[in-house]
């Protein structure tokens, strides 16, 4: 049995902002641009109490909160705050899985410290990390990565909720599809559809239909909806593909899309800073409402020379790709690949 744990920081972009202002601690701020059409990066949890959310158009959050308070992001400094996060959790163990600058799976079965309890290990980590950064995280603690994933989102902001393996069922029973990782909005209007609301209703339902409703993604309900998921903890190491994805709650546009595609660039390209490696391709992916792909890649006789090259060209892919202002996404993704170990006199500017 694994002892898997899931930290993610509180409103994390948000979060060392007021750190750096807590002037502003108690007022809702968002992470933002001031460009017309920007759309909310992050919101503080008083943000949150007007109903602002990431995502959303700042010109509908002013209509919700005309007092809200908006900070230009800056990456350099979450990316920076992240090193440090990702420096206490090599403190425990090797086996790290980051899915964004803010949160990361852990496996701790056997951990560096040898503490027998994964509670007492994730303890341990929210306590480092508030005490070098000064920020607030929850953990989830379960045998497996969507158990976990579920629980770090179950005491937010700054808890820890334990799932061991006898209170598995009974956990799960009452559990909203919503709260299953990759049901976003469209999934769980067909899902409610079908009836289908809790896991308890999810466990009714035969293998074999959920596949003919949901593809592949079907399997992994029915997975889910027993507790069970066999994905291990992907420590980082040499691919040949370094991906970065990530599911909104709800459709959006091409346009809406624009902040995330910075997020994605900056852990991206912090990932292939820390393996030391440089990389000849770079790869787009767009997930439509209708669960359709789209993708559109490029590869160069020398490596990407800084993050601002990569971002120019995932533009000059995405202006390829002729994508309608209509279309709508539920996830988008950027890749690299053609992979090898970086050597300074290989960064030459691909539009030399």
């Amino acid at each position: 049995m694994r002892k898997i744990i899931h930290i993610d920081m509180d409103a994390f972009f948000a979060s060392v902002e007021l750190r750096d202002r807590p002037d502003l601690k108690n007022l809702p701020v968002v992470i933002s641009t001031h460009h017309p059409r920007a759309v909310i990066a992050a919101a503080s949890y008083p943000a949150r109490e007007f109903g602002l959310r990431s995502a959303m158009p700042m010109s509908q959050a002013k209509k919700r909160c005309p007092h809200v308070v908006v900070i230009e992001p800056n990456f350099d400094k979450y990316r920076a705050v992240s090193i440090q996060i990702h420096q206490i959790f090599q403190q425990y163990t090797h086996l790290i899985e980051p899915l964004s600058l803010d949160e990361a799976y852990l496996d701790v079965t056997e951990n560096l410290k040898q503490i027998p309890s994964a509670t007492e290990v994730a303890q341990c980590i929210r306590r480092d990390i508030f005490n070098l950064t000064g920020l607030t995280s929850s953990a989830g603690v379960a045998p497996n990565k969507f158990l976990a994933k579920v629980a770090s989102d179950w005491h937010k902001p700054d808890g820890i909720c334990v799932i061991k393996p006898h209170q598995i069922q009974n956990f799960i029973q009452n559990l909203s599809l919503k709260k299953i990782p990759g049901v976003g909005k469209v999934t769980y209007e067909k899902l409610k559809h079908l009836q289908l609301e809790t896991l308890a209703d999810l466990q009714k339902m035969e293998e074999a239909t959920l596949i003919q409703q949901f593809g592949k993604y079907g399997k992994q309900l029915y997975l889910y909806a027993q507790g069970i998921d066999d994905r291990p903890v992907e420590a980082e190491r040499e691919r040949q593909q370094i991906s970065k994805e990530t599911t909104f709650d709800d459709d959006l546009t091409l346009l809406q899309c624009q902040p995330f595609w910075s997020r994605l660039i900056e852990q991206i390209w912090m990932s292939l800073i820390n393996k030391q490696l440089c990389a000849k391709g770079v790869s787009v992916k767009l997930k439509l409402k209708n669960f359709k792909t789209i993708q559109h890649s490029k590869s160069f006789k020398h490596p990407l020379s800084n993050k601002a090259e990569l971002e120019k060209i995932l533009f000059i892919l995405l202006d390829e790709m002729h994508i309608s202002t209509s279309d709508q996404f539920r996830l988008i993704g950027v890749g690299l690949y053609q992979l090898s170990i970086d050597e300074p006199s290989s960064q030459l500017s691909l539009w030399n």
